[in-house]
């Protein structure tokens, strides 16, 4: 191996990281250490020319999304298409799965799909039994599987990118707390049984109920990320509580929510919602939406392509990858 090294001008950890895969290395220099390797006559040149080819392969990369109707996910899968195709070569190739259908049973049979086809797997879902089933069935095959937004408690996840929703729960109370006067307020989830939503909720209770304990938040309504739903749970609640303050909405279908909004006609109602689209950035600009906190999409897609690639390339000796990237504000004044 020092013999190698040196005639590949490297030291001999990078040889060690090319035959071993204990890390990362540049295909230029994984290339030159195969050459080197193969020059003095390496006994374990074989292996390197194995590793190397493995390098030089571009790997696919399956994400199953929710549907492309939302435009949260439609503007998600352009930035993981991006992402994937500006990894360095020879990159990716970028399989993306929108679903209509988001019962556990649905998204689970699309994850293993995905996993027959694809060097590994990254999937927004709730958190399931049926779903940890299929996660985990890839992880015995060795295709590893990533968490996108919502993070799982599968035991083989290989990793999850997201933001840090305790911080985003705690900046939607803190904003409120701010802008609104005492009162009740509104909470609107898609459902509880993704992780991301269930933890923006709890800490949104929690900081309100040690820090402004004059705000009363009503029961949480659930939309189940469907637009119309969320529509209808929308007017019913401003309805009911013609004295609401304010409204968060901490989960899918806000596209419904600001329709009703509008419909209301409550410029008083102080409204955070998250994700900046096209539909949300109208709804600041008319004043319908009053806040939104956004999920870096591009950085977060590129940590992912990047993640899924080295999980594929180098696989993990240790545990899980937890990558949580901040998140972005967005008022009228910077959209």
């Amino acid at each position: 191996m020092t013999d190698v090294a040196r005639a590949a001008g490297v030291g001999v950890a990078t040889v060690d990281r090319v035959i071993n895969r204990r890390a990362p290395v540049r295909p230029a220099t994984a290339q030159r250490v195969l050459e080197a390797a193969e020059a003095v006559g390496f006994r374990r040149a074989g292996l390197i020319r194995h590793r190397v080819d493995e390098t030089l392969r571009p790997v696919t990369l399956g994400v199953v999304l929710q549907s492309a109707q939302s435009p949260f996910y439609r503007g998600l899968a352009e930035a993981l298409r991006q992402a994937a195709a500006g990894l360095a070569a020879p990159g990716a190739r970028m399989v993306i799965a929108h679903l209509d259908d988001l019962t556990p049973r649905h998204v689970a049979a699309r994850i293993t799909e995905l996993g027959a086809s694809c060097d590994a797997v990254a999937v927004v879902a709730a958190d399931h039994p049926q779903i940890t089933q299929a996660v985990d069935g890839l992880g015995a095959q060795g295709v590893p599987v990533f968490a996108l937004v919502s993070d799982l408690s599968a035991p083989t996840l290989a990793g999850h990118v997201g933001v840090d929703n305790r911080k985003v729960g705690h900046m939607a109370a803190w904003t409120l707390s701010r802008l609104c006067r005492p009162g009740k307020l509104g909470l609107i989830l898609g459902s509880h049984r993704y992780q991301c939503q269930e933890q923006c909720e709890v800490s949104f209770r929690a900081w309100l109920r040690e820090s402004a304990p004059g705000f009363q938040v009503l029961e949480s309504l659930v939309s189940l990320e469907d637009a119309g739903l969320a529509r209808a749970t929308t007017e019913e609640l401003l309805h009911l509580h013609p004295d609401l303050k304010g409204v968060y909405v901490a989960g899918g279908g806000v596209e419904g929510v600001i329709e009703a909004l509008r419909e209301a006609a409550r410029p008083d109602l102080v409204v955070i919602a998250h994700d900046l689209t096209d539909v949300t950035r109208a709804a600041l600009l008319d004043g319908s939406v009053t806040l939104l906190l956004s999920h870096p999409c591009d950085w977060m897609a590129l940590r992912l392509c990047e993640a899924m690639t080295a999980a594929v390339r180098t696989p993990a000796e240790g545990g899980r990858q937890q990558m949580l990237l901040p998140f972005v504000s967005y008022g009228v004044a910077n959209v």
